[in-house]
């Protein structure tokens, strides 16, 4: 067994002390969605500065209770608002146990279009693409409706997406990964070690250190590093959150 720890850099816009000072979003039904001047010009699909704020907005909310699902973790990427790389925990289900690494891309004219979740780690999902990773909102958010959902709903649905409820409702029209949805209905038991698989593979040590590691979204760097542990300072950091020796669980 080894230990790690993750880590991040945090965005260079906005500063640290700007995205502690944003409020929730305000209801976009009472926000205009276009603007011309030098930053931006929607017409010609470049981003607008409400788009800017309105991501920075949507960062910033997640630090309120029931924001950010339990066991996700989020950073922008240091050079660009308009990506945000995240690791999701998954501690319960199929899935039990897996380490998935994904990214949050913001189109140029959000929140009147929809961001794209891409997973970077191989994982055997109906709605997730075997091909480039992306995953389906389409059953949750059909439409998408700017003045009602926001960055919090959509990390929410892909936590439910793997628990058995959310399998059991989805459809086959709606299924990136045609297969997947085949052997979960006609096939518990193959699904199931499917997904035992994809999380023994997650909690690899190549796929949780190794930069080189192939991603289903190709090369790139990921905002959020996992850093191996030696037993030594695994034990330290236990024992600074106040968790007992390893020895003395039971």
């Amino acid at each position: 067994m080894y230990g790690y720890s993750i880590y991040g850099e945090p965005p260079s816009t906005p500063s640290r002390s700007s995205r502690s000072q944003l409020t929730p979003a305000t209801p976009r039904s009472s926000v205009m969605t276009t603007h011309t001047g030098p930053s931006g010009d929607a017409g010609n699909g470049n981003p607008t500065l409400i788009t800017y704020t309105t991501i920075s907005q949507e960062y910033a909310s997640l630090r309120y209770p029931g924001h950010c699902p339990l066991g996700m973790y989020l950073i922008p990427d240091k050079s660009n608002l308009f990506v945000w790389d995240g690791v999701f925990f998954i501690h319960q289900g199929y899935y039990s146990d897996c380490i998935l690494k994904f990214r949050l891309i913001f189109p140029k004219d959000y929140p009147n279009s929809a961001p794209q979740v891409q997973f970077l780690t191989d994982v055997f999902h109906p709605l997730i693409s075997q091909k480039d990773g992306s995953f389906n909102l389409s059953p949750r958010f059909r439409p998408w409706r700017p003045s009602e959902h926001h960055v919090y709903d959509v990390l929410h649905w892909v936590k439910a997406s793997f628990k058995k409820q959310a399998l059991d409702e989805i459809k086959d029209h709606d299924c990136f990964n045609k297969e997947a949805f085949r052997l979960y209905h006609e096939s518990t038991s193959s699904f199931a070690a499917l997904a035992t698989q994809s999380s023994m593979l997650s909690q690899s040590a190549s796929a949780l250190f190794d930069k080189d590691h192939p991603s289903m979204a190709g090369k790139g760097t990921h905002g959020i590093a996992f850093k191996e542990l030696k037993h030594d300072q695994l034990d330290a950091i236990r024992k600074k959150i106040g968790l007992r020796d390893w020895g003395d669980e039971s």
